[in-house]
């Protein structure tokens, strides 16, 4: 039986005409061509962008600055007018401007057209403090500037600290002068402020607290505890002080025997008149006045 020779099949598709692949081949490398101009033309326009003048850093900008001085903001930005503006360090602008002593917080960042916004967030003075010179605290209680004529402000001043203890005990003075700014708002919340405003909170560890008030410097000792319900009874006896037309000298609410008693010496009395803890206030050594 004769046998059938073995051969493989192979099927094949209709071959494609030799005008077609041409074409295909002049597409392919015009498409090439066109990817490779866009390429080098968006290279092109990068480096327009930022080695040319478009992003420069047309100017800096503060806002929120009022007792911080633009000029000495902007001195202290290491961005200036003319630096590219992709590669800004912003970050080192906020850390940068934050040095400024009336600085809080600062923000910086990049705007278009072409520039550098600095918000400034400033503090907000407190009172001052007697460290062997005057300086202005803030309302975190912390110690920022010392104070000067230009400053223009008014504020209680706190005394019985030294330059060494807020340089080796400096939480213990901040602590001590969060409670000296919670005491003078709560002075605030009792309405004593119209009657006679604190000059001077003097704060020891022996006496305790004693305030001087009102353009006479009026001392009034507090002691130590119990601050609101003192308060109050300050209040009572500086109104009725001025609905009698008398100025005291030195109002005693610190007696530990008889906490409920006030003691009250008037103006004029001679002896004792500069006893008591701190600095005597008012028209003899005035610090602030009123």
């Amino acid at each position: 039986m004769a046998r059938a020779r073995n051969r493989r099949r192979v099927d094949q598709g209709p071959k494609a005409p030799p005008g077609a692949l041409r074409h295909g081949l002049t597409l392919a490398v015009l498409w090439g061509l066109g990817a490779a101009a866009l390429g080098a033309g968006g290279i092109a326009a990068w480096r327009h962008f930022t080695k040319g003048d478009s992003l420069r850093v047309g100017a800096v900008r503060v806002t929120g600055a009022s007792r911080a001085a633009e000029a000495e903001i902007l001195a202290l930005s290491p961005v200036k007018p003319g630096d590219d503006l992709l590669t800004a360090d912003v970050d080192a602008v906020e850390r940068a401007v934050a040095r400024h002593p009336w600085v809080a917080r600062a923000e910086a960042r990049r705007t278009l057209p072409p520039a550098i916004e600095i918000a400034v967030t400033e503090r907000e003075p407190r009172a001052l403090v007697d460290l062997g010179g005057t300086y202005l605290v803030d309302g975190d209680a912390q110690v920022f500037k010392r104070a000067s004529a230009g400053d223009g402000l008014d504020l209680p001043v706190v005394t019985g600290f030294g330059r060494d203890d807020f340089a080796q005990r400096r939480a213990t003075v901040e602590a001590g002068l969060r409670g000296a700014l919670a005491l003078a708002d709560e002075y605030a919340r009792e309405g004593l402020v119209p009657l006679a405003a604190i000059q001077e909170i003097h704060l020891d560890a022996d006496w305790g607290v004693t305030l001087y008030v009102g353009d006479e410097g009026t001392q009034v000792r507090l002691g130590q505890g119990d601050l609101p319900r003192k308060l109050d009874r300050l209040h009572r006896v500086l109104e009725a002080l001025r609905a009698e037309g008398r100025k005291a000298e030195v109002i005693h609410l610190d007696d530990r025997s008889h906490p409920d008693r006030v003691g009250v010496r008037m103006s004029g009395d001679v002896e004792g008149a500069r006893e008591g803890p701190g600095r005597r206030r008012g028209r003899d050594a005035p610090l602030v006045r009123r």
